[in-house]
């Protein structure tokens, strides 16, 4: 596979594939966060952050068709999100699946092409290619023919990564996938993402509750805090001016040598979101 460059991608295309204009999201009894005002474009890396329950989840319900904006305009492709869009990969929080269950990662992967039953429709040669190149993506062709109750943490996480790239789709929403992982796994797991981001031009949205580790690879930084959102690059987002004014209260914001940004001054539960 070619690799198509961060300038390259720029150069080449100019769309948006998701933009907001004046959008709220909410609830008929609650408003979650309004007046929001973003675009991500072609080959983005971009990280969602903010306190729990701050919205960060509502924002993918939204680009996924599963609710409707309370206010404002949501465009992805130019037009109105919908449900089951084959061009948006997705990876949620939490899969529902039983600790024994035998079924093959191969098989998984391929029902992220399909989207058939467990086990009733054998594979064609295509969608045997499809799903042993997402592998090959993700790094994980020695795991083809496991079970998945008997994979680690992190080689789940590549495996539900493979089953949303195997569609070659054009945005992905990644749901904190790297919670629970050790900083060995969080590390290549985010390689393999940006990876993606890079190479097949993919515009990647990931929640994430420590952005410090995101740092290297990100574009955009859409953080979400107090009804608000702040949309930028994170040299943008991640200064006191920026979050002081997120958060209506006085936040400082300190960088160590290495470049980890270390956030002073919100409510101590919002402490593990940097």
């Amino acid at each position: 596979m070619s690799i198509v460059t961060h300038e390259a991608i720029a150069q080449t295309s100019d769309s948006r594939l998701i933009s907001a204009e004046n959008l709220s999201a909410g609830y008929r009894e609650k408003i979650v966060w309004q007046r929001a005002n973003f675009s991500f474009g072609r080959g983005e890396f971009v990280a969602v952050i903010g306190p729990n329950g701050a919205g960060k989840t509502t924002l993918f319900r939204l680009l996924l068709g599963l609710q409707p904006p309370v206010h404002g305009s949501l465009k992805i492709f130019g037009a109105d999100p919908r449900r089951g869009n084959p061009q948006i990969g997705y990876v949620p929080q939490r899969h529902a699946f039983d600790s024994e269950m035998t079924v093959e990662s191969l098989e998984l992967v391929r029902l992220g092409l399909s989207g058939k039953r467990w086990g009733f429709n054998p594979f064609s040669h295509t969608d045997r290619d499809a799903a042993w190149a997402a592998l090959e993506a993700v790094d994980a062709t020695e795991l083809a023919h496991r079970p998945l109750g008997v994979l680690s943490g992190g080689e789940l996480q590549r495996i539900f990564l493979a089953e949303a790239l195997v569609s070659n789709p054009d945005i992905l929403l990644l749901d904190e996938p790297l919670s629970n992982l050790d900083l060995k796994r969080e590390t290549e797991l985010l390689h393999l993402i940006n990876q993606a981001v890079r190479s097949r031009g993919v515009t990647a949205l990931l929640v994430a509750h420590n952005i410090n580790p995101l740092l290297p690879h990100l574009d955009k930084v859409v953080y979400i805090a107090n009804g608000k959102v702040a949309t930028g690059k994170p040299s943008e987002i991640l200064t006191s001016e920026s979050l002081s004014a997120l958060y209506g209260i006085q936040v400082e914001v300190l960088r160590d040598p290495h470049g980890n940004v270390a956030i002073i001054g919100v409510e101590e539960h919002h402490g593990d979101m940097v």
